[in-house]
């Protein structure tokens, strides 16, 4: 049994256990490679996922948080939104936002000159304007107006990038502001005028006008209210009823009727481009200001019309080939000195502050204005040297001291300047002495009545010796009173001036208008004192109607826009009687004398009766020429602000020049009627007086007393 066992194979051992171990083939080594690869892959993606891991944590953070601050900032923003939604006004309410009224000024005839204050000319809506001018604001303001939610980003983007690339800050230039937004600053966003808080109105619009970015931010959240409480075109009818337009006009409807006298719904495309072109600079752009820059501006308005569909290609080259313009009413800017002055001299409660809407008329006649402007002109540009800076002005009344006409510099159709017919306080020099020679007649002397023209002195207590001269440096010996005043001699006026009494002299010239301080010194009588060329002016017209006095005025009556009755009337005009009528008459025909045979000869017309009298200051810093004829009187200054003398000009040139060429027009078409003065009784022719009595005497008339005065005044002249 034990051979038999061993010859035979074994069934299982051999099967698991071979005899000789497999050679290990070079492929085999491959596994523990691909297990180290695994390992570094399997280790690099660990360290993937925790960075990507940790950045997916911090993004989902920070998602979280701004998500979450977000809408904290939301809920902030809704709240603030929803507070000022609680306070915005109705809309009737909105659409006048003037802190003031207007005041409107008319000319004798009734017909509007000037525009004072804030001119609104009623409510419009979105619908009730021309769809010409809704379109151009839309087209140039806010082309999306009707698309977003009353901010714009892209705006605001775009107006930073702009603002940025031009060398501004951010929000320095362009502000990407919307209509909506627009309107909130209109609105000041929300606060009204305090004049307890600022100083002034214009204070309270500056600050309105702040673009700091919290101002910012606080105006896109009023935007958003707005655009919660009111439809688009009620914030589109606030917009065209508180926006700034120029000359003085606020909203579209003061706008259309101030340049084009016409309602805001009756406007053509060109027009309503130039108005929605106002918008950027309402002030420079002003057609009233400059008509040629504010068609420019309208057609690139135009033009944007066109891209967005507003106007067909033909449309918009017919209104561009014929650009809107000014209406004759609105091209008739004139009196803006005369303006100025009604301005000042009315309350300030109806004028100046007024919180209503004011109708002032007044005594301006347009036509004789324009005379006055023209006159100025001409000489200017014909017998002034180019570049001088010589000033003129001229003032033109009625005897009663109704002021026609007036400008206060040569340079015309302007407003809040300097104005040299009223508020200049000048030396008068020779056009004073009227008022000597007006006190020495109405107490008795004649214009024939003889005065000694010589060389002269006075001691003046506190001064010492005084020695006048005459300006041509000649004396001329016995001349009468009417010959002295013709060649404007300064020897005899001064003999009247001390003669008749300087403070008497001085009462007269008060009385008749003049009410600056005037000099007590014998140099009274040459016009040392100062006066304004209103004053002066109004003096001669108080010669003119007889010898009363004339307060001069330019306001006829003022009442609110609506009412009827006035709430105030004239404030000047004639007054009390200062020399008798005799005594101004004779005047009148002494002062005739100047322009028909002495110094004003430059101012005699060809068709009537003058009379007047020149003026030239000390050192020639004042150059006068006041006259008048039977209709009007008219006063004209000349010389420098600065007090600089006049090169070779005297009353007896340029400004008689002046008086001239504007009374020329001025009474073109009317009558001619005689001055209405008085030639004296000329001496009567007496024999040669006996040596014991003096020959004045034997001439002289009267009682002993008169006599007794006469011949004391006659040793005071120095008369033989």
């Amino acid at each position: 049994m034990t051979d038999s066992r061993r010859g035979k194979n074994r069934l299982v051992a051999d099967r698991r256990y071979p005899k000789t171990p497999p050679k290990a083939s070079k492929p085999r080594k491959a596994p523990p490679a691909k297990r180290k690869t695994t390992r570094a892959k399997a280790k690099r993606g660990r360290i993937v996922g925790f960075f990507t891991g940790i950045i997916s944590w911090v993004f989902r953070f920070f998602f979280r948080l701004f998500l979450r601050a977000g809408l904290v900032a939301a809920i902030i923003i809704a709240g603030f939104v929803g507070y000022e939604y609680t306070t915005l006004p109705p809309v009737s309410e909105a659409l006048d936002g003037r802190a003031r009224g207007s005041v409107q000024l008319l000319d004798r005839d009734s017909v509007a000159f000037a525009w004072r204050g804030d001119q609104f000319g009623g409510v419009v809506t979105a619908d009730t304007v021309s769809p010409h001018l809704k379109n151009a604001v839309i087209a140039t303001e806010d082309r999306r107006f009707y698309s977003h939610f009353g901010i714009s980003p892209r705006g605001v983007a775009s107006a930073v990038r702009i603002n940025l690339s031009e060398g501004r800050g951010p929000l320095s230039g362009h502000g990407g502001s919307t209509i909506t937004q627009q309107t909130a600053k209109l609105l000041c966003l929300g606060v009204t005028f305090d004049p307890n808080a600022w100083k002034n109105e214009a204070e309270y619009v500056a600050d309105c006008r702040r673009g700091s970015l919290y101002r910012k931010g606080k105006e896109a959240v009023y935007a958003l209210a707005m655009e919660l409480k009111y439809s688009k075109d009620e914030i589109l009818s606030i917009y065209l009823n508180r926006a700034y337009m120029g000359g003085g006009a606020y909203g579209a409807a003061a706008a259309a009727e101030r340049y084009f006298s016409k309602p805001a719904s009756a406007l053509s495309p060109q027009e309503g481009a130039m108005i929605a072109g106002l918008l950027t600079a309402p002030s420079s752009l002003a057609p009233t200001s400059n008509i040629e820059r504010s068609q420019a501006r309208a057609a690139t308005v135009l033009r944007l019309m066109n891209e967005q569909g507003f106007l067909t290609d033909e449309q918009t080259r017919a209104a561009q080939a014929n650009p809107a313009v000014l209406s004759d009413k609105a091209k008739t800017q004139t009196g803006g000195y005369f303006a100025d002055w009604v301005m000042q001299s009315g309350p300030d409660f109806f004028t100046r502050d007024t919180t209503e809407d004011v109708v002032i008329s007044t005594t301006l006649d347009q036509r004789i204005q324009k005379a006055a402007e023209d006159a100025i002109k001409t000489v200017f540009a014909t017998k002034v040297r180019e570049g001088s800076k010589a000033q003129a002005a001229i003032v033109v009344m009625s005897a009663d001291g109704a002021v026609r006409g007036m400008v206060g510099g040569r340079q015309t159709n302007v407003s809040g300047v300097f104005n040299r017919a009223t508020q200049a306080k000048r030396q008068t020099g020779s056009a004073f002495k009227p008022f000597v020679y007006a006190t020495a007649l109405e107490l008795g002397y004649s214009p024939y009545d003889p005065v000694t023209d010589e060389p002269f002195c006075m001691n003046i207590p506190g001064s010492g010796r005084w020695c006048p001269e005459n300006y041509s440096g000649q004396y001329y010996g016995a001349v009468t009173l009417t010959e002295a005043l013709a060649k404007s001699l300064n020897i005899p006026a001064v003999k009247i001036s001390e003669s008749v009494g300087r403070d008497l002299v001085r009462k007269v010239s008060e009385d008749f208008g003049i009410q600056s301080s005037l000099t007590d010194t014998p140099a009274l009588a040459l016009g040392a004192s100062e006066a304004s060329l209103l004053e002066m002016t109004g003096a001669y017209a108080g010669i003119l109607n007889g010898g009363s006095s004339v307060t001069p005025y330019g306001l006829r009556e003022l009442r609110l826009v609506g009412e009827d009755q006035p709430l105030m009337g004239t404030g000047g005009g004639i007054g009390e009687r200062v020399i008798n009528e005799e005594a101004a008459r004779q005047l009148i025909w002494m002062m005739e004398k100047v322009v028909s045979q002495g110094t004003g000869g430059r101012a005699k017309l060809s068709d009537r009766q003058v009379a007047g009298k020149t003026g030239t200051s000390q050192e020639a810093r004042d150059a006068w020429f006041i006259g008048f004829t039977a209709d009007y009187v008219t006063g004209v200054w000349m010389g420098y602000d600065d007090n600089t003398p006049l090169a070779g000009v005297t009353g007896s040139g340029l400004p008689a020049e002046i008086w001239h060429e504007a009374m020329v027009r001025v009474h073109e078409g009317l009558p001619v009627r005689p001055l209405p003065m008085i030639e004296p009784t000329p001496p009567r022719q007496v024999a040669q007086p006996q040596p014991q009595q003096p020959a004045q005497q034997q001439d002289q008339g009267g009682n002993a007393l008169e006599n007794a005065l006469n011949q004391l005044l006659r040793d005071i002249l120095g008369q033989n």
